[in-house]
């Protein structure tokens, strides 16, 4: 396969009352070889206490740009219904610029009702949300071709889902990455998804990277072999146990050896 295969981590904000638990986590998961740090942009925790401690995403991505200066970083993903997509442009070009151009600009229809109940934001229904994500992408997009100064590169817009009649067709119109929970059967149906609307579109579906979480070495061998290459391995506070990336990381050389010759 040309593409390199990829190993990211999801710094899960959750269950660390004290943020240095986090600021070690990413200076830690950078050491041990990662190429992107993730979060997720949720406001309160998913697994656990539901009450416990929790931090805001894009605050925290500020902080990661200025601290890290090899991987690149994003959430996994921006809740579509949050913020303004003007906004949420002017702040990825902003972290890109203070990265050094190491963003990723992942973007997802949301889906956990709590956020959107306490918040203040409309949850609406799958259909509603789907359709704000779509007019999300447009304005996005559009923003971060006025912005002065532009980003530092054409940020990678990463885009969550699986749903194979909306949100695949905004996967082959926008996005550089495809993010979905998928084994090896749904993966290869969902391709072919993908490259119909790729095709209506008039885009290579071939550009767009597949992403999944890591399920072991045995599930991530099959997924490779069915064109994934970035797997992320979620890592839940206070502890933030980096034991399965180091899996990860591991099995990702052995795939990619040109990368040992690199650390030589």
């Amino acid at each position: 396969m040309s593409r390199r295969v990829r190993i990211g981590v999801q710094l899960q904000p959750q269950h660390a009352a004290d943020y240095g638990r986090i600021r070690d986590a990413v200076l830690r998961a950078e050491d041990a070889g990662v190429d992107i740090v993730f979060n997720w942009d949720h406001f309160f925790p998913l697994t656990g206490d539901p009450n416990g401690p929790h931090f805001e995403c894009w605050t925290m991505l500020g902080a990661w740009a200025e601290q890290t200066e090899r991987v690149e970083l994003g959430a996994l993903v921006t809740g579509g219904g949050y913020r303004n997509p003007d906004l949420l442009a002017d702040m990825a070009r902003t972290v890109d610029h203070i990265s050094g151009g190491r963003l990723i600009l992942g973007l997802g229809a949301g889906w956990f009702e709590r956020d959107y109940d306490e918040y203040g934001y409309e949850f609406g229904t799958p259909g509603t949300r789907l359709a704000l994500l779509k007019d999300s992408l447009a304005r996005i997009s559009a923003r971060l071709g006025k912005l002065n100064p532009p980003p530092l590169r054409q940020i990678p817009i990463l885009i969550g889902g699986k749903g194979e009649r909306k949100t695949l067709r905004l996967v082959a119109e926008y996005a550089d990455i495809w993010h979905s929970f998928s084994d090896v059967e749904s993966l290869a149906h969902r391709n072919q998804v993908l490259a119909t609307h790729a095709a209506a579109a008039g885009t290579d579906e071939s550009r767009i990277e597949r992403s999944v979480q890591w399920l072991g070495r045995p599930e991530a061998d099959a997924l490779h072999a069915a064109g994934v290459t970035l797997f992320t391995v979620g890592v839940s506070g206070p502890d933030y146990d980096l034991t399965t990336v180091r899996e990860a990381i591991d099995w990702r050389d052995g795939v990619n050896p040109e990368l040992l010759e690199g650390l030589a």
